[in-house]
């Protein structure tokens, strides 16, 4: 395992580059590792906000995971592992009445099924993810994952999404929209969890927040534990997240190495590895599903401090406040005018981080093999056809992802064999990383 060497006197000086084998004094460790929780908190506390699972629960998960990681890529891999917003539409989908158990057995599944494909990625490499998701795949589930969630946004009934306070919406929207071009560095990487604090602000101001959950939370207390009920009817739910998992683990490892200069490739296996391990363990106990975050990478990317010490510090953080019940209470007191502002930004740009895929692995929809799967696949995920067979129901994500990489391999071999491909036989194999700031989505 890495260990930590001392960067030079132990301060950061103008230009330096400190790696991940190496730390500064501890203090100065200490409120960067502190900076990274912020940058995290946006995305992750919204994940249990719009699915209902416990935020206490999910910050426990998520820095026990952050460790996990660190642990498995033997502390080389600076990485945060925070909830995944490709969870959200396979949860929405299988929790009833409140109820996340079934949820919590889909995610276990779902990081079972990764660890697995992790292990196959260090002992034999990573060109068969290529082949199955070339670019034109993993733009299109990303993009139906997120477009699939529109209906959530709005809300299902008047008490619920961006219509139970239209006006409480439209402010939590336009902060969002202001915060994100008024401010350069971390407040505008922010742009989503302030413009949630103003929304707040706004609900507050119109009587639309409820605090008696907090008055009756306790300061210190365990957080909200829960086992999984196996239903295997959900398993079809969340078969597509993997995919979506593989891509981001996939992307995070590169970028990480384009910012170091390190050749991580070897570690690859041993990432997609972590993950479901951590995302294993929070389906087991109760909280959402992981995956790597892109807002410490622009953390990192900002202040060259690559070390991997700031993330055990970050893990550290939030474990610890996963121990406060009454902070969770107090996230809980954000209305729903004010989740459904967020989701309705979050979504759209989930949505269209499968766009930003496409673009910048210059896929060619003047080919019939990209285009046709890619259509089917998204109207099919947007409209949320769902399909029952005997005890399987399978929803919108589902159903869009399965048709569209099944029709897209048909049609490339059929294409290839006829020679009606008009796209060269290489698969690209690079995955980019998605945009500090846009991980509010994940």
């Amino acid at each position: 395992m890495a260990l930590w060497t001392l960067h030079g006197n132990g301060t950061l000086q103008p230009g330096a580059v400190v790696a991940p084998d190496e730390r500064l004094g501890w203090g100065k460790m200490f409120g960067l590792g502190a900076q990274h929780v912020v940058a995290m908190f946006g995305a992750t506390f919204l994940v249990p906000l719009i699915t209902g699972f416990p935020v206490t629960t999910t910050l426990f998960f998520s820095g026990l995971g952050t460790l996990i990681f660190l642990l498995i890529t033997a502390n080389r891999l600076p990485s945060y592992l925070g909830s995944s917003f490709a969870f959200i539409s396979p949860v929405l989908a299988s929790t009833s009445g409140g109820d996340i158990s079934k949820a919590l057995f889909g995610i276990m599944l779902t990081g079972m099924l990764l660890a697995i494909v992790g292990a196959v990625v260090h002992l034999a490499g990573a060109a068969w993810i290529d082949a199955l998701m070339p670019p034109v795949m993993t733009g299109t589930i990303v993009m139906l994952i997120g477009f699939n969630l529109a209906g959530a946004a709005w809300g299902v009934s008047e008490t619920s999404g961006f219509r139970a306070a239209p006006l409480t919406g439209w402010i939590t929207v336009l902060a969002i929209v202001l915060i994100s071009v008024l401010f350069k560095g971390m407040i505008g990487r922010l742009s989503i969890l302030l413009g949630v604090l103003v929304g707040y602000l706004a609900a507050l101001a119109q009587g639309q927040v409820d605090f008696k959950s907090v008055e009756g939370a306790a300061w210190i207390g365990m957080p909200a534990f829960q086992l999984p009920t196996p239903d295997l009817n959900v398993a079809a739910l969340f078969l597509p997240v993997v995919l979506v998992l593989i891509a981001e683990n996939v992307g995070h490892v590169k970028s990480v190495a384009l910012m170091t200069g390190q050749n991580y490739d070897k570690s690859m296996g041993r990432a997609l590895l972590a993950d479901g391990v951590a995302t294993s363990l929070a389906g087991i106990g109760g909280g959402s599903g992981t995956t790597t975050y892109a807002e410490n990478i622009g953390v990192m990317a900002a202040t060259k401090v690559y070390s991997t010490a700031l993330y055990w510090i970050a893990g550290i953080i939030a474990i610890v406040l996963s121990f406060v019940p009454k902070f969770g209470a107090a996230i809980f007191t954000i209305p729903a005018g004010v989740i459904g502002a967020a989701g309705t930004v979050l979504y759209g740009m989930i949505g269209l981080l499968g766009a930003r895929i496409w673009i910048e692995n210059k896929v060619a929809f003047t080919n019939p093999v990209n285009l046709i799967p890619a259509a089917v696949g998204l109207i099919m995920g947007i409209a949320d056809f769902t399909f029952t067979f005997g005890t399987m129901t399978f929803g919108g994500v589902t159903v869009g992802t399965v048709t569209a990489l099944v029709l897209y391999h048909l049609m490339k071999a059929i294409g290839k064999a006829r020679g009606t491909d008009l796209e060269p036989a290489a698969i690209t194999t690079e995955f980019e990383p998605y945009q500090p700031g846009a991980e509010e989505l994940r």
